[in-house]
């Protein structure tokens, strides 16, 4: 049994290099002369002591699926208002909704508005790194999963228990990249749960990728190619990558240079001296089972489950190939909120993912050519141009 763990990589290589070239005290200072106090004090709080400091009350919830995953859900309390449920990207976690303060995040602007906040967080990411019966560290069967199961098992999951807690019939629905991803599964092979969203919102919206056109995709299918066939987590949360990030500023200046590779450059529009709070918080672990299965989409240009190969497909399938999602079954009302400047979702993905759904109330294709994957959650000024909207959709559909 072999579970690659990148923190250990960086223990083992980088982080010798650096800490040989560069103390901790050089890091400390590095920090201390380059950033406020509380912009580092806040990078090294979790999601519900982050809600904490701004004075907003907040609850940890755990809930777990009917395979045995144990997930953790932040809930910003707002008791007897209609629920929200927020979902994050790949490597990302609750903190996501949060992170940008309460006079920019979206997570506080909807408690604000009147709406009880409830975000989740997907099987293995700091968060939701547990289980009944199976040891993370040591039990590969753990890391069996991609986005297919955590659409099936921990959005049906979080869903119910929401629903459960606060005596609502339906929720409305935030996700972002892979959170809008399992969303497409849950309700394609679940259809049953269509009943219980009055309102899908989906930032930077990922199913079919054949246009994803970050420049790091090489790199990404490299590793994965060198690594078939192995299950194994993938970059979880530490602060070894943030300490190599900010030993110098010529090392953040790489480190922000990979940022904008990855999801498109906007440094207009995001602020960047929150830098060390996004490293803080970011990545927070996946599975690279996960990664491997968006790969084998641009591969095959379709939005369908993970292929195993031609002898597993058989077994699994009962056919040689694996099925499409059934994205007609997908029939609750969705917003699409979508950017030019976007490295992993292609305006021409979400158009080719509109044309399949049945019932996108809104197709929101921003004209700000600067704005990339994480602007419309992250941005400045996204409260203003992209969550105003998306709020008085939420208000029209949970009227209805």
């Amino acid at each position: 049994m072999f579970i690659i763990n990148f923190k250990n990589i960086f223990r083992k290589y980088f982080f010798i290099i650096i800490s040989l070239l560069y103390p901790v005290h050089t890091i400390e200072s590095y920090l201390s002369n380059t950033y406020q106090k509380d912009i580092i004090k806040e990078s090294f709080l979790d999601t519900a002591q982050l809600i904490k400091r701004y004075k907003y009350p907040v609850e940890t919830h755990h809930v777990i699926t009917t395979d045995g995953y144990i997930l953790g859900v932040h809930r910003i309390v707002n008791s007897g208002k209609p629920p929200v449920l927020l979902m994050h990207g790949l490597l990302d976690s609750s903190a996501t909704w949060i992170l940008m303060r309460p006079e920019t995040a979206l997570g506080y602007y909807l408690y604000d508005k009147g709406y009880d906040v409830w975000m989740g967080n997907a099987r293995g990411n700091r968060y939701s790194r547990n289980h009944t019966f199976l040891n993370p560290n040591t039990d590969l069967s753990y890391w069996r999963f991609s986005w297919h199961e955590i659409g099936l098992y921990d959005l049906s999951a979080m869903i119910d228990y929401v629903l459960a807690k606060t005596n609502f019939k339906k929720l409305t629905y935030f996700g972002h990249s892979q959170g809008t991803t399992a969303f497409w599964v849950l309700c394609s092979l679940k259809p049953e749960y269509n009943n219980k969203i009055s309102f899908m919102h989906a930032l930077g919206p990922v199913a079919f990728t054949a246009n994803m056109r970050t420049s790091l995709l090489g790199v990404a299918q490299t590793f994965t190619r060198i690594s078939k066939n192995k299950i194994y987590e993938l970059l979880p949360h530490s602060y070894y990558l943030f300490n190599l990030c900010f030993t110098s500023r010529m090392m953040e200046t790489a480190c922000l240079e990979i940022a904008h590779q990855l999801l498109g450059r906007d440094e207009q529009n995001i602020n960047y001296t929150f830098f060390p709070i996004i490293l803080g918080h970011i990545p927070a672990g996946c599975n690279l089972k996960q990664l491997d299965h968006y790969l084998q989409l641009i591969e095959s240009k379709r939005f369908c489950r993970y292929d195993y190969g031609f002898e597993r497909n058989l077994k699994y399938y009962g056919q040689p190939t694996p099925p499409d999602y059934p994205l007609q079954n997908v029939t609750v009302p969705v917003g699409l909120y979508y950017t030019y400047n976007d490295e992993l979702s292609s305006e021409l993905d979400v158009k080719n993912l509109a044309a399949h759904l049945p019932n996108v109330i809104e197709d929101s294709l921003y004209p700000y050519k600067k704005w990339n994957h994480v602007t419309m959650l992250w941005g400045t000024n996204a409260r203003k141009l992209a969550h105003k909207r998306m709020l008085e959709l939420t208000k029209e559909f949970i009227s209805k």
